[in-house]
């Protein structure tokens, strides 16, 4: 996964936007204000922060021991680092992906979660 289908992946769910608060070379994306995924896209090997499940994000990092870590700078029992090189499978990182963004909008509001339902 290059890291342009990573963005164009982060950009591709309902309402997700890109966003730089921390300098031009960290993209944090965001549905309604929060976060589900951040990326130094520039930067070799390709990493990227997902939320995560607690019990999975420690089965994960068992799994892909050096290619899934806990998160950097990041609350390490909900997040995790993932290496984006070709090591681990494009499915699976676009699963992840998936999984952080369902995981943010599950803990918004009812309101907001209903507005990003509408077409």
């Amino acid at each position: 996964m290059t890291a342009k289908t990573l963005r164009d992946l982060c950009l591709s769910f309902n309402a997700a936007v890109e966003e730089f608060p921390f300098g031009p070379e960290m993209s944090v994306f965001k549905v309604l204000g929060k976060m589900f995924a951040l990326s130094a896209l520039d930067v070799r090997p390709l990493t990227v922060n997902l939320k995560c499940d607690p019990e999975d994000a420690v089965r994960l990092r068992a799994a892909h021991p050096g290619l899934i870590v806990p998160g950097w700078h990041m609350n390490k029992r909900h997040w995790n680092t993932v290496t984006v090189d070709g090591s681990l499978p494009d499915r699976l990182v676009r699963e992840l992906v998936e999984d952080s963004y369902d995981l943010v909008v599950a803990g918004l509001p009812r309101a907001e979660r209903l507005r990003l339902d509408r077409p």
